[in-house]
C-alpha cells in the first residue's frame, strides 16, 4: 500500500515573512505583510509606486530593518535585538550569510566603474565568500555567457549599454550561487528595446527553476514568468494568487483599476 506523502518532509521555504511592518518615522510603509517563497518558485510583486514593493524586497534581504514581524531563511529565523524603530539584527554573521544567499539585482545596476565586467562579477565570491579565484573566474565567464555578454568580460561598465550593464549585474548576482535572486524593478531604467534583452534572461532563469522575487512594473513579464503574483496596495497585500487568476479574473476593485491604468500606458 502506497504511503501518504509526508508534508513534514518538504524543505522549509527559502524565505518566509510573517506580519512584517516597516515604518520610516511616522510613515508606515508595510502594514503586516506575509510572504512565502518555496524553492523553485517565482513570485512577482506588483502595485502602484509607493505601495511598499521595493521596501518589502529590501526587508527580505535585510538591507532595511523591519520594526515588527518574523523573517526566516530556510527555516532559520532572523535574530533581533531591541523593539520598534530601534529593532536591529542581533547577529552580524547571520545577516552576511543570509544576504549572500539572497542576491539582489537593483534598478540602477550598481556596477563598480573602476572594475572590468569580469572583475565586477568575481569580486564578491572571492572577497566575501573566500572562494578560489580560478574557480570563480571560470564560473563568472560561464555566467556572462549565460546572460549573453561573454564577449564583454574585459570591457568597463561605461562601455556597455544599459541592457548589457543590467545583464552584467544579473551575472554578478548568479556568481554568488544564491538560494534566491531578488530583482528590484530590473527593467525600469531601460529603453524598451534594451528592456527585452533583460526580460529574456529573467524568463530563462525562471525556466531553470530558480527561486526569484521580482518587483516589476512589467505586467507581461509578471504574467509570463511567475508562479505567484502579489498585488500590494498601501503597504498591505490586496490580492495574491496564480498569474492567470490575478490578470485574467481579478477580484478586487483596486487591482482591476491598477491593471486597467497599467495596460493603458
Amino acid at each position: 500500500m502506497k504511503s501518504e506523502p509526508n508534508l513534514t518532509d518538504q524543505p522549509p521555504p527559502v524565505l518566509r515573512m510573517r506580519d512584517l511592518h516597516k515604518s520610516y518615522g511616522s510613515l508606515e510603509v508595510l502594514k503586516g505583510v506575509d510572504l512565502m517563497a518555496r524553492r523553485g518558485t517565482v513570485i512577482s510583486l506588483i502595485g502602484s509606486s509607493g505601495s511598499g514593493k521595493s521596501t518589502l524586497l529590501r526587508c527580505a534581504n535585510l538591507l532595511e530593518n523591519s520594526q515588527q514581524g518574523e523573517i526566516a531563511f530556510e527555516g532559520e529565523p532572523v535574530r533581533w535585538r531591541g523593539a520598534g524603530l530601534s529593532r536591529r539584527p542581533a547577529d552580524a554573521r547571520q545577516i552576511i550569510r543570509i544576504r549572500t544567499n539572497l542576491s539582489m539585482v537593483f534598478q540602477q545596476f550598481n556596477l563598480w566603474a573602476h572594475m572590468t565586467v569580469l572583475q565586477n562579477v568575481m569580486e564578491a565570491p572571492v572577497t566575501v565568500q573566500k572562494r578560489d579565484r580560478a574557480e570563480v573566474e571560470h564560473k563568472a565567464r560561464a555566467y556572462l555567457d549565460k546572460v549573453g555578454i561573454g564577449d564583454k568580460a574585459d570591457a568597463w561598465p561605461a562601455q556597455l549599454s544599459g541592457g548589457q550593464q543590467q545583464r552584467a549585474a544579473i551575472a554578478r548576482a548568479l556568481a554568488m550561487e544564491p538560494r534566491a535572486l531578488l530583482f528590484d524593478e530590473p527593467t525600469s531604467a531601460l529603453d524598451p528595446e534594451l528592456e527585452q534583452e533583460v526580460v529574456k534572461v529573467i524568463k530563462a532563469l525562471a525556466e531553470e527553476g530558480r527561486t526569484m522575487l521580482i518587483v516589476t512594473h512589467d505586467m507581461r513579464m509578471a504574467a509570463d514568468t511567475s508562479d505567484h503574483v502579489i498585488f500590494l496596495h498601501q503597504g498591505r497585500i490586496e490580492e495574491e494568487g496564480p498569474p492567470d487568476a490575478l490578470f485574467g479574473d481579478p477580484r478586487s476593485t483596486r487591482l482591476r483599476g491598477f491593471l486597467s491604468s497599467t495596460m493603458a500606458h
